[in-house]
């Protein structure tokens, strides 16, 4: 008999999410593509449908602002489509504004790169320490889980516990405080997929309590709309910046424009990823338009336009929450904030309401296996300034008319989908 070599996990994981990409796509599910010629933030067009769009991370909705699109427009004229340099030698004029007007939102010296991604890959090598040792949220973004793969090649210890369990993560740093250098926290600010918070005044404790203690926070999802100036969910939970937060986060959200920020809690730090971090050396700069873009917005939210903008999506974020709790819809991880995720439990289920949807002209994301549990499909809902009340009736209306529908063709109920979802 020939023998079956058994596969990596890496292997088994590359085989599940092409198999599920393969479903999910040949469905209509992902990987689709917007026909519009003009978007206006509230529709797209998909398969010639157009249909309300649900599906944003532009928050705010003000990537289409015109003082943005002025800035830009102006930029790409007088210094064309990139700047074609590393920063290491010398930067667009741009940069120097961008990141002094950072430095006025956040109160501390902040770093602009390409993406966040970047960000991380950049700075976590060099702030964690080779006698220091790392503890992760489970729900942590990829972008921060992919940067630790770096750290491990350093034989750093890289811990993963349950999900905003601050009893856990006292009990390691209980045991691990006298093993180790430093010990750093990574976790999400607004966490992408259920739209729940980190508890971050308990971390400020945590972090006065145990000198060893360092938070790293991406609150790429909080920027904008909510905080101070739009410094985003971290800076407005609470009232001072700490003296041992690293805080990251990003443009390409409700900020309307591009690129990730890193800020620090002093020039020494602010320094040392500057100088030796190697997404600041090798990697080319943003170009000039999104620089001017990225300027724009910040001025933005130094006005007091920022607060209408934060109050009005507010005001449909809680309309939201009220309305989905009436018709019975299960939220999970309910915040006040604008990402939404409706357990429907078995993949299936989602496979089939997410159609329904769409042929009902609507437009969403399915998290599916294996980004959550097999048994923890669900919808990711988010909202944007854009979309109006009105839509908001239409698409939860619309779905608990059919998700009891959905559930019955495939056996199963609402008691089934909360025992899958027991503990969120």
């Amino acid at each position: 008999m020939e023998k079956t070599e058994s596969k990596s996990r890496f292997q088994q994981a590359i085989d599940t999410i092409t198999k599920v990409a393969e479903v999910t796509t040949k469905l209509g599910i992902v990987h689709c593509q917007a026909e519009d010629k003009e978007l206006d933030g509230r529709h797209i067009t998909v398969d010639g449908g157009k249909k309300l769009y649900f599906g944003s991370c532009g928050y705010l909705g003000i990537e289409k602002h015109p003082k943005i699109i002025e800035a830009a427009t102006e930029a790409l004229r007088t210094h064309g489509a990139q700047f074609a340099s590393s920063r290491a030698y010398i930067s667009s004029s741009y940069y120097e504004e961008a990141e002094a007007l950072f430095k006025q939102m956040y109160g501390r010296p902040g770093l602009v790169l390409q993406s966040l991604t970047l960000g991380h890959i950049t700075q976590l090598p060099l702030l964690v320490g080779d006698e220091d040792v790392v503890i992760m949220d489970i729900q942590s973004h990829d972008s921060i889980q992919s940067a630790t793969s770096m750290l491990k090649l350093r034989n750093i210890k890289v811990e993963v516990i349950r999900h905003n369990r601050m009893d856990m993560l006292e009990d390691r740093i209980k045991f691990l405080k006298n093993r180790h250098r430093k010990i750093w926290y990574l976790a999400d600010g607004v966490y992408s997929m259920h739209g729940d918070f980190a508890p971050v005044k308990e971390l400020y404790a945590l972090a006065d309590k145990y000198e060893q203690l360092y938070l790293y926070l991406d609150d790429i999802h909080g920027m904008s709309w909510t905080g101070p100036h739009g410094t985003g969910m971290v800076m407005n939970e609470a009232p001072y910046y700490h003296r041992k937060l690293f805080l990251s986060t990003g443009m390409t959200k409700a900020f309307g424009t591009a690129g990730g920020l890193l800020t620090f809690p002093d020039d020494e730090y602010f320094k040392l990823v500057k100088t030796c971090g190697k997404g600041f050396i090798f990697s080319v700069q943003l170009p000039p338009a999104i620089i001017a873009a990225n300027i724009a917005s910040c001025k933005i939210h130094l006005s007091d336009e920022i607060k209408g903008l934060q109050a009005s999506l507010k005001s449909k974020i809680d309309y939201f929450n009220n309305k989905a709790e009436s018709l019975g819809l299960m939220l999970v991880g309910k915040e006040q904030s604008p990402v939404f995720f409706i357990g429907v439990g078995k993949p299936e289920v989602g496979y089939e309401l997410v159609l329904r949807m769409q042929k009902g002209g609507f437009f969403f994301n399915l998290s599916v296996f294996p980004a959550v549990s097999i048994k923890q499909t669900g919808l990711r809902i988010t909202l944007t300034n854009h979309n109006t009340i009105e839509d908001i009736d239409s698409l939860l209306e619309t779905l608990a008319e059919n998700l009891p529908v959905v559930l019955k063709n495939h056996n199963t109920n609402m008691d089934e989908v909360r025992e899958y979802f027991a503990g969120h």
